[in-house]
């Protein structure tokens, strides 16, 4: 799949089926809609185009209005989207920086210059609840009336539902704040996930591990970071999960993992309150447990899928409760565990 920061690039292609949105999540509606794009561009001979827009529009709104509690919560982020946009067999990706200029962008002027000079599409797939310009005056009639007059086909997917439930990505966000993973997943058509790079935290897995019983692995963590100074991720799912880890060793690892910003510690710390993804693996492989600091793991690209909410997040009085609060998530992540056997 190709990848493109704007559509100003000479390897866009010449033509494309074209679908627009976000995409948070890649749900199955969104798996549905990318399967009929996909079939309807291998009739026509021309690549399938996702035009999707970072960072989310409702984020830029906020950021703009300094009101952050207007950005909805993400169900995934850009690295994982994209993701599941290529397993969706998708061509090419045009993401496409949200800012003041594109969202002055009128309905149509927004179908001349992008739709129709930045990506030359000649079929254009919608959902139907599509809007799409400077305040959201553009919708499927105006597309399609657009189409009739410059030659390209317009179509409108309907909702996509399971079990009697539109699947949206708003009600996959509601799931996962919840807590009902098993739903999220249904919704999903896969088991929730995040991946990311590991990285350096503040090495408390060392201390905790003195506290730890003699255990032979203590707690030691690997670190998902996913928020810079510049871009703030605000998860859809928080709290503490029951884990799979991808990446790591030849077959998946189980373990318990934090997903938030960790209240028990110092905001202040080397993380800076940022949401963080800590996981200690249940199972550490052998060529891991050689390195006491993690150092075998940092750089590499794991994925985590969180199956089940053990409970949100805690704050401790102190690194001795901390320690036993995770022995007791510890003991319950391998009940859950067994259980599923």
């Amino acid at each position: 799949m190709k990848i493109f920061r704007g559509f100003k690039h000479p390897g866009v292609a010449s033509a494309c089926a074209l679908t627009v949105g976000n995409f948070d999540g890649v749900h199955r509606g969104h798996q549905a809609m990318l399967a009929l794009l996909g079939n309807e561009a291998e009739h026509r001979g021309i690549a399938s185009c996702v035009l999707t827009f970072e960072p989310h529009p409702r984020d830029y709104f906020a950021r703009s209005l300094a009101n952050c509690d207007l950005a909805p919560a993400r169900v995934v982020t850009l690295r994982d989207k994209l993701s599941e946009l290529a397993r969706c067999g998708v061509e090419q990706v045009v993401v496409l920086p949200f800012n003041a200029r594109l969202a002055a962008l009128s309905a149509r002027d927004f179908i001349d210059q992008v739709l129709l000079r930045g990506l030359r599409a000649r079929y254009a797939l919608v959902g139907d609840d599509f809007r799409f310009g400077a305040r959201r005056a553009g919708d499927y009639a105006l597309l399609d009336a657009a189409g009739t007059r410059h030659g390209f086909d317009v179509a409108r997917m309907q909702a996509y539902e399971v079990h009697g439930e539109r699947v949206s990505s708003t009600a996959v966000r509601a799931a996962l704040a919840e807590g009902r993973m098993q739903d999220a997943a249904a919704l999903l058509g896969r088991p929730y996930s995040i991946s990311g790079h590991v990285v350096h935290g503040r090495r408390l897995g060392r201390r905790l591990a003195e506290s730890a019983s003699g255990a032979a692995d203590g707690f030691r963590t690997l670190n998902l970071r996913f928020s810079s100074r510049h871009n703030v991720w605000k998860p859809a799912a928080s709290g503490i999960f029951v884990v799979q880890v991808y990446g790591l060793d030849a077959h998946p690892l189980p373990g318990v993992a934090n997903l938030g910003v960790r209240p028990s510690l110092d905001p202040s710390d080397v993380n800076g309150g940022r949401v963080l993804l800590e996981i200690h693996c249940l199972q550490w492989p052998a060529h891991l447990r050689a390195h006491p600091g993690n150092e075998g793991a940092y750089g590499k690209i794991v994925r985590v899928d969180l199956l089940h909410k053990l409970h949100d997040e805690r704050r401790y009085p102190s690194l001795d409760a901390l320690t036993r609060g995770i022995a007791r998530d510890c003991e319950d992540a391998r009940a859950w565990l067994q259980g599923r056997i």
